[in-house]
């Protein structure tokens, strides 16, 4: 097929197309930086500048490129985008990833009508604060309250009502970890900067960006429709998969701060993250799409990535 990936020099990105080109597709791929076009030549794509915003930049992009299918992996979350992560002040660090997640997915959908594409695959996120300790794809997600948490919540859910509603797929990764996906939190580990929040019971569920990606060329291999989690077989409270973090990356043990302390550090986000997050199931992804991991626990993928 002829595949058009949005946001093709980011960690999921430069994965992806040569996945895509390995298996015989002819790939046009994005950036925002016309210095990245020969990185986007090296991985096998045709390069193109976009401007995910910008709805006459994506409308001509995507109409020179013709593809078949089109795949949203926008964001702006790099370091050169959008500075070194702040948690405290996510919704402002994250603010163009959010806005991507709205009107960049808006305009690729207009693109795609005028195109005559129906097959979009869209990346989501999976988190959820509130329900069973592990969610499936019939769980509506709650992503918190909070005039941070409602902004952020807006993105994902627009994500997934018009992607969803235009026929096509959305895929809620979880926590990604891989070279260049958790840089920022190792460091932070090693220098015991990231410490565990009270009992540490929120739940969380990682996925390697290798496995992120392989479900991703499923996807659009297989005109896939609905939302698939994709996460790893083995959601884990903070408290355990932490410290095994820490001991993979040769860091001390992490230290321990009450809730109250951390949110007056850290903000109310990063709080409910470590405790009130819900883990989700990727049967659904593993049954439906045949998706089988290359690290079905982050146990494994920690000790490999770090060790």
């Amino acid at each position: 097929m002829r595949v058009f990936v949005a946001g093709g020099t980011g960690v999921i990105g430069r994965r992806l197309v040569p996945q895509l080109v390995a298996r015989g597709h002819q790939v046009t791929a994005t950036t925002t930086s016309a210095a990245k076009l020969g990185l986007l030549a090296q991985l096998g794509a045709d390069g193109v500048v976009m401007d995910g915003l910008d709805a006459a930049s994506v409308g001509e992009a995507v109409g020179r490129a013709r593809p078949e299918s089109i795949v949203h992996e926008m964001t702006a979350l790099s370091v050169a985008h959008a500075g070194r992560p702040d948690i405290k002040h996510f919704d402002r660090w994250a603010a163009t990833t959010l806005r991507l997640r709205t009107e960049g997915t808006d305009h690729l959908l207009a693109a795609a009508e005028a195109a005559g594409v129906s097959d979009i695959v869209a990346q989501s996120f999976a988190q959820s604060f509130k329900g069973a300790r592990v969610l499936t794809e019939e769980d509506a997600p709650d992503l918190g309250n909070g005039s941070m948490m409602r902004r952020l919540a807006e993105g994902v859910r627009h994500v997934e009502d018009v992607v969803v509603a235009a026929g096509g797929a959305v895929l809620r990764y979880g926590a990604l970890y891989g070279p260049g996906a958790t840089d920022d939190q190792v460091e932070l580990v090693r220098k015991r900067q990231f410490p565990l929040v009270g009992g540490g019971v929120g739940y969380f569920s990682w996925v390697h960006l290798d496995d992120a990606v392989s479900a991703t060329v499923l996807a659009v291999e297989q005109n896939a429709k609905g939302v698939f989690n994709i996460v790893d077989d083995e959601p884990a409270a903070v408290s355990e998969w932490l410290p095994y973090l820490a001991a993979c990356a040769g860091a001390k043990r992490p230290m321990r701060v009450p809730k109250w302390l951390a949110r007056l550090l850290a903000g109310k986000f990063a709080v409910t993250m470590m405790t009130e997050g819900r883990g989700f199931s990727n049967a659904k992804a593993k049954r439906e799409l045949g998706w089988q991991l290359r690290y079905p626990s982050w146990r494994q993928g920690f000790k490999e990535e770090l060790s």
